[in-house]
């Protein structure tokens, strides 16, 4: 069962559910499990709910009774581009579009159970549907805070589910700290990448895919890596599957980011034992950009812990592996979720996995959002010293 106590992976300092995010060693804190999840008696839900023994919150409301249960289908067309045997598990199902309403399943949950009003997030796009969507189902108030330079289509597609939405001005990798330190003060639930609560609904993709792979594992699993809270989750599978004695094997953990933005990446390529900050240049995987990964660190530690690999890939090579998935396997998938499979190429170029090797390809999200053409609204940008006192203006 998962436990009311928060845990660093790293240190293994712990504290009580109202203790902060981030631990004071700095790293991010998950849910301590105790047992749960046993493989062979299931509860008797559906999708993310499957799993209910090993999260944080009883009963779904709303949207999040959607969430999980997404196909894992194999794609022979893209073995040969890839070089190894695919599988894609296709996140794209979800109701919003995205891996990312996991988390906000959860993390709305959670809110609810609390008796938050006001839930929010800091997004390039996915998170920030995906949590707007989830509060509109419970009728919970919800604030999305946007960087200045969001693609006009993005911010339409927010817009449809009615959050106040801000634009904020300035050092926008900032922003993940002060969002949780206004939330806070003002009662909001930011539910950001490395929220615990997030962090446990997202869990549950690696928990579907392992159990589809009963009695056996896939030789690796690729992910996109962004802030680190999916690779984060990832990990919190497999540990919490060992832990309870129902873990069928250990995949290779091996995340892709884009070159022109790829701190992880260079920090596996260094060994180093800690990400660090990047100066980030311009890149079509436009959502998986970030300079300063909150959970970078722990997405390394995965990687190193289960013998796995981060990669970055160039802008070309992103193009090359969405026709791909597009003209050999029938997948519209996101730009970041092309780099899965540009990622497995290169892991196969590089022998970290072979021909024969069995891999999943996490698409973590629908192309067809890429596209979408409606009326975007044009919120006045606000400047990250200013927005402690709107959002009290707003939401106090």
């Amino acid at each position: 069962m998962t436990t009311d106590r928060l845990r660093c992976y790293r240190c293994g300092a712990s504290g009580d559910r109202s203790s902060r995010s981030r631990c004071p060693c700095g790293e991010p804190r998950w849910f301590d499990t105790d047992g749960g999840y046993d493989p062979a008696d299931p509860p008797d839900d559906h999708g993310v709910w499957r799993y209910r023994d090993l999260l944080p919150v009883d009963e779904p409301q709303g949207l999040a009774v959607a969430a999980g249960g997404t196909p894992l289908v194999r794609t022979a067309g893209l073995d040969a581009f890839a070089g190894c045997r695919t599988w894609v598990k296709d996140e794209a199902e979800h109701p919003t579009g995205s891996f990312k309403d996991r988390g906000s399943a959860v993390g709305v949950a959670d809110a609810l159970e609390r008796g938050v009003s006001t839930v929010g997030t800091v997004s390039h796009g996915n998170m920030a549907m995906s949590v707007a969507a989830h509060a509109a189902a419970v009728d919970l108030d919800c604030v999305v805070l946007v960087p200045a330079d969001i693609p006009s289509e993005r911010l339409a597609i927010i817009d449809r589910y009615d959050p106040t939405i801000l634009r904020i001005d300035g050092d926008y990798g900032r922003l993940y700290a002060e969002s949780l330190r206004i939330g806070d003060s003002l009662d909001i639930a930011f539910l950001n990448s490395d929220v615990p609560t997030r962090v446990a609904g997202q869990k549950t993709t690696m928990l579907e895919l392992l159990d589809a792979w009963r009695p056996s594992a896939p030789d690796a699993v690729v992910m996109p890596v962004s802030s680190g809270g999916h690779a984060s989750g990832a990990w919190k599978a497999i540990r919490d599957l060992r832990d309870g004695g129902a873990l069928p094997g250990t995949p290779k953990l091996c995340f892709v980011q884009a070159a022109a933005c790829a701190p992880v990446a260079t920090a596996f390529e260094a060994d180093a034992e800690t990400v660090t900050p990047v100066e980030p240049g311009e890149t079509i995987a436009y959502s998986i950009a970030n300079a300063d990964p909150p959970s970078g660190t722990r997405a390394l530690a995965a990687a190193q812990a289960t013998d796995g690999a981060v990669v970055s890939v160039d802008d070309d090579e992103i193009r090359a592996a969405r026709r791909r998935f597009a003209r050999d396997a029938g997948f519209a998938v996101e730009t970041a979720s092309a780099t899965t499979l540009a990622g497995a190429r290169r892991l196969a170029a590089d022998g970290v996995v072979g021909p024969d090797d069995r891999i999943v390809l996490v698409a973590t999200g629908s192309g067809l959002k890429e596209s979408a053409e409606a009326s975007a609204p044009d919120p006045a940008a606000v400047a990250l010293d200013e927005l402690a006192g709107t959002l009290a203006t707003r939401f106090e």
